[in-house]
């Protein structure tokens, strides 16, 4: 499935839109003033959004992931996947060196401000109030983050849950397959000692006969057996 309708090639297009965005504001960062307004706030957004890209990326990794244990099911080949993990590992790459970037430029401000001496505490007092509101968004993007996460954590205990239950479904079977086995056992266990008990009976009564009739009976019911035992092989073979 390689078509525009795969999810992984829309999500894939939306993600590099999203870092296309990222590079362009990244180059304004570059040409922006240090001390400027647009400098921090730009500042601010390739933090937000390079947490953010590198998050989607992620998912969309594990997503490659998943495929990959079972290619087949997807209509996935090996090169697409190769393909596939390599723009990954590109975009993640990208995102990530925009993203040092900033941050050591961020940081280098930070060891900056405090630097300052008394006389500029206002202005110091500004800027650490725009790293305040920075670490803000940063929380929020953080705790965004984990309430995804933790979301499809619970999504993946679903379906952890559902296989649980067909697989105690196909034990309940076996269970009763073997239950119903174990019975039709019983019974044809049962019904060997009921014939073994019947052919003792009988071999007793043919003893018994046996000893009530003497020699020449035996030999006259030995003879009768073999006359019957020649009709029986006759009508059975010959018939």
């Amino acid at each position: 499935m390689h078509s525009a309708q795969d999810p992984f090639y829309i999500v894939k297009e939306e993600i590099q839109d999203s870092i296309d965005k990222l590079q362009t504001s990244f180059h304004q960062w570059e040409q922006a003033p240090s001390n400027s307004r647009e400098f921090t706030n730009l500042t601010k957004e390739l933090i937000a959004s390079s947490e953010s890209i590198e998050w989607q990326v992620d998912e969309l990794d594990k997503a490659i992931s998943v495929a990959a244990r079972d290619p087949t099911r997807y209509a996935i080949d090996e090169v697409e996947l190769e393909k596939r993990k390599r723009w990954t590992s590109t975009a993640r790459n990208q995102v990530s060196t925009v993203r040092k970037a900033v941050k050591s430029s961020h940081n280098g401000m930070r060891q900056e401000l405090m630097r300052l001496p008394n006389d500029h505490a206002h202005q110091a007092g500004r800027s650490n109030q725009y790293i305040s509101e920075d670490n803000d968004d940063f929380i929020s993007s953080e705790n965004d983050r984990q309430l995804l996460l933790i979301r499809q954590q619970d999504e993946e205990l679903d379906e952890l849950s559902a296989s649980v239950e067909r697989i105690g479904g196909v034990g309940l079977t076996i269970h009763e397959e073997l239950m119903g086995q174990e019975k039709i056992l019983d019974d044809l266990g049962l019904e060997m000692e009921t014939t073994s008990n019947r052919l003792d009976f009988v071999q007793k009564k043919v003893a018994m006969v046996m000893k009530k009739a003497g020699v020449k009976g035996q030999l006259m019911l030995i003879l009768f057996l073999i006359v019957l035992f020649i009709i029986l092989f006759v009508l059975v073979f010959f018939t």
